[in-house]
């Protein structure tokens, strides 16, 4: 839904420092009655931004919600993020990616998943990615839903792709990809894999690719996960089986004839990105060969001494979001990556709240988010009802729209971006798309007229 009040800022000129990092909500609000009309103003335009307003409109109908989005577009990584192929899971918010920390990282054929996933849904600050495609190995670092949704892209058959809203450069590139391999690398063992059995399922089914696993890792793993939750037990018997099962007639038919293969290996970690023979580029990568320590959730990898190297033109890493500090005058964690809260109150800052992935961390889907945002806007109107926020007129977006006018600034409004929508799905229907997103930030406001 849309809220009944609802601006943006404009992607060109919202100041770096100011970028919300998940979903950032603030209240200039006071005691209210049925006469009064709180402001409020949520930072983010991504679902937990959009379930908090949901929210506080649903439970408070005089509030008045002012939505801020850096980019000209809203939405945020419902638009921007997973995979075009699944639209209907794309769910992750945070501004950053877990830095590797390790010798050549920095070189050319290196890249966050995170940018990867950026370029090719048309995040504006991504699309002049141009990833080389021309190696036939890649290797994602991470064993989580990113990591499966990065190899089906780059394994999936053209003609999966074409039919949804990735962007017409993406599909170019991977039109000329020689990718054939794709290795999904975890510190871990199979039962500490981050991804679900339905991406695990889809990966296995897909065509034209053939899954490699190899049976050592999974020996001694039938009666150990007897014990283990059901939706962990069924995803390992799914990677059991798949190892260690002999393929039906058909499947071993379709896999013998598949070009291209992906596979998943297990207790490897990153120790250094080795450079081609010029040092110009990404050849390939050291992996340190891991034991587990500990059981349940405290199990962790450590190296055992002994090092593999694995050819490789293209290195993702997948290892993790990471949300950034909104802004100097907020408190801010850099370690867990969080803004310090209870229950969605940030610590000793009265009006302040926060949901998503800066409250919590990079854990969870959208109905996940959805739950947060929820409690989040629970403890606000607790709060605005008890008359513990500051109090005093605020101006809202008055105070906004005046600023912006000195600045010279026009703001897309959601009437702008409707008009960006129809003109996005316009483009696409030539091509039997969904939608051809404008990813040049100078195309929509010419389109606008801004």
């Amino acid at each position: 839904m849309a809220p009944r009040c609802w601006r943006w800022w404009n992607w060109a000129v919202w100041p770096r420092t100011l970028s919300p990092p998940a979903r950032s909500t603030w209240s200039s609000c006071r005691h209210f009655s049925a006469q009064e009309t709180p402001q409020i103003c949520v930072v983010g335009s991504g679902p937990a931004g959009f379930y908090t307003a949901q929210h506080l409109l649903k439970h408070h109908p005089q509030a008045h919600v002012d939505i801020y989005e850096k980019q000209l577009v809203p939405f945020g990584l419902v638009r921007f993020g997973v995979a075009p192929d699944h639209p209907e899971v794309k769910s992750y918010g945070a501004e950053d990616h877990r830095a590797l920390g390790i010798p050549g990282e920095e070189l050319p054929g290196v890249y966050s998943a995170r940018a990867f996933v950026g370029w090719y849904n048309g995040l504006p600050e991504n699309r002049e990615l141009a990833p080389d495609l021309s190696c036939d190995t890649a290797v994602i670092l991470g064993q989580g839903n990113v990591a499966l949704d990065v190899a089906r892209i780059l394994l999936s058959p053209l003609e999966h792709l074409e039919k949804t809203d990735i962007t017409e450069a993406a599909l170019r590139e991977l039109r000329r990809s020689r990718v054939k391999t794709v290795w999904i690398v975890g510190r871990r063992g199979p039962l500490q894999v981050a991804f679900t059995i339905k991406e695990l399922r889809e990966m296995i089914q897909l065509p034209g690719t053939r899954p490699v696993l190899d049976p050592a890792d999974f020996l001694g793993l039938q009666d150990r996960i007897k014990e283990v939750p059901r939706p962990r037990k069924r995803l390992t018997e799914l990677l059991l089986r798949t190892a260690t099962e002999k393929p039906g007639a058909e499947e071993a038919a379709r896999q013998a004839s598949a070009p291209r293969a992906w596979g998943l290996r297990f207790f490897r970690s990153p120790q250094q990105v080795l450079p081609s023979p010029d040092g110009q580029r990404a050849a390939g990568i050291r992996l340190a060969v891991t034991r587990l320590e500990g059981v349940g959730e405290t199990t962790r990898a450590v190296p055992t001494g002994d090092v593999e190297d694995l050819p490789c033109g293209l290195v993702l890493s997948s290892v993790g979001y990471k949300s950034r500090s909104i802004d100097p005058s907020v408190p801010f964690d850099p370690k867990l990556g969080v803004i310090p809260n209870l229950e969605g109150r940030v610590v000793d800052v009265p009006g302040l709240y926060c949901s998503g992935w800066v409250k919590r961390g990079p854990t969870g889907v959208i109905a996940t988010t959805m739950t947060d945002s929820f409690l989040t806007s629970q403890e606000l109107l607790k709060d605005l009802q008890a008359g513990l926020l500051p109090a005093g007129p605020r101006p809202g977006f008055a105070a906004i729209q005046a600023l912006l006018s000195s600045r010279g600034v026009r703001p897309v409004s959601f009437s702008d971006w409707e008009k960006v929508d129809a003109e996005e799905v316009s483009r696409g229907q030539g091509s039997g798309k969904p939608r051809e997103k404008l990813v040049n930030p100078r195309d929509v406001v010419r389109l606008l007229g801004h």
